[in-house]
């Protein structure tokens, strides 16, 4: 009886493998070749299970030349027992299709001791699309928010120096109601400004309470995208805008909402910091291990006495901008904060006069 449910066991298993839209394999290490694939292979992949099963380097060779490397090393570190549970990586169908895979793979050893790479593959290319275009416009409003905060404060805190300067000069002519009208006006502007950084502070507070989300992300693309809304402002902002990088492509998993405020924090303080006619340059190195971020400015630089408590809550360290700009307080915390989530370290250098450059180490994985 046992032996007959086993068997059914088997059968019911089969046929939800025949079944199901994730593709689902099994490789034989001692043999070097498949020794099953199921139907949805073909639809994934392209490609005939026969051909496979004759030719499995086939589908190293479909592998995207850029995640090739990554695969190997996934691949290896597997084969010595270190299984990473979520790999994302793409393969080439044509010159002009690729797509997004999703592997979970296990390491199996059979009775006897034959060893299986087995596994699901989902395809997440609709998926990864959906979240390519949400963080695009995520990006275009983290960085409009910053750059309309920069451009409303610096008029609105002039409106309101004036008016401080307007309220003394009426006090001669005595004129209850003209003096009502100057300080409306003087109070509107203060809490104008107080509104638009209040709302630019809530929206770095909430992504930071969200869960940390860690995707393979293209960090270049990533940071290309926040940095083209500052370069489309150049004119406005009356700052130039650089961008480096070691690669053109450079992956690394991160949750790509929650380091986009981080740059965009980071450029917004050396908007606040950096007089009319400075530069702000970005740069990326790929490392052995780790990614390499560098934000620069030729601002006034922060004062030595701030230097030691700059990443402190509250911390002293909080001045307005050269516009005078609000300051979050809180912000170099919260950044240090999501930098440390990821595994890395921040850290910078600064002088009075000459500018501030802050560095983000990450690993890749």
């Amino acid at each position: 009886m046992e032996n007959d449910n086993g068997i059914a066991e088997l059968g019911f298993l089969r046929e939800l493998a025949e079944r199901t839209s994730q593709v689902i394999f099994a490789f034989d290490l001692d043999a070097q070749r498949f020794v099953f694939l199921n139907p949805s292979f073909e639809v994934v992949w392209n490609k005939t299970r026969e051909g496979v099963y004759a030719k499995p380097a086939a589908l190293l060779d479909m592998v995207h030349p850029d995640d090739r490397g990554y695969m190997i090393e996934t691949y290896n570190k597997l084969l010595k027992g270190t299984v990473k549970k979520e790999v994302e990586f793409r393969i080439r169908i044509t010159d002009t299709i690729v797509r997004w895979l999703y592997l979970t793979p296990f390491l199996i050893t059979q009775e006897g001791g034959n060893r299986l790479v087995a596994g699901f593959v989902e395809d997440i290319t609709s998926s990864r699309e959906n979240q390519a275009y949400v963080q695009k416009f995520a990006s275009k409003k983290n960085s409009l928010l910053e750059i309309l905060s920069h451009d409303l404060s610096g008029p609105l805190n002039n409106i309101q120096g004036l008016s401080s300067l307007l309220t003394k000069e009426i006090e001669e002519y005595n004129n209850p109601r003209l003096y009502k009208l100057v300080e409306m006006v003087a109070n509107t502007s203060e809490r104008s400004i107080g509104m638009i950084r209040e709302f630019v502070k809530q929206e770095f507070m909430e992504s930071v309470n969200v869960e940390l989300i860690r995707e393979r992300v293209d960090i270049v693309a990533l940071i290309r995208q926040v940095l083209n809304q500052y370069q489309a402002a150049e004119k406005n902002l009356d700052k130039t805008f650089e961008l480096a990088t070691s690669e053109d492509e450079i992956f690394v998993e991160i949750d790509d909402y929650k380091f986009n405020q981080v740059i965009n924090n980071l450029i917004s303080n050396s908007l606040k910091f950096t007089p009319d006619g400075g530069e702000i340059r970005i740069r990326i190195d790929q490392k052995e291990a780790s990614v390499l971020v560098t934000v620069a400015d030729n601002g006034i630089g922060i004062p030595a006495k701030y230097h030691d408590n700059l990443f402190e809550k509250f911390t002293k360290a909080k001045r307005p901008g050269l516009k005078g700009e609000p300051s979050l307080g809180l912000g170099m915390s919260l950044i240090k904060t999501i930098v440390e989530w990821h595994g890395g370290r921040i850290w910078f250098r600064s002088e009075e006069g000459k500018g501030t450059t802050f560095y983000i180490e990450i690993p890749k994985e």
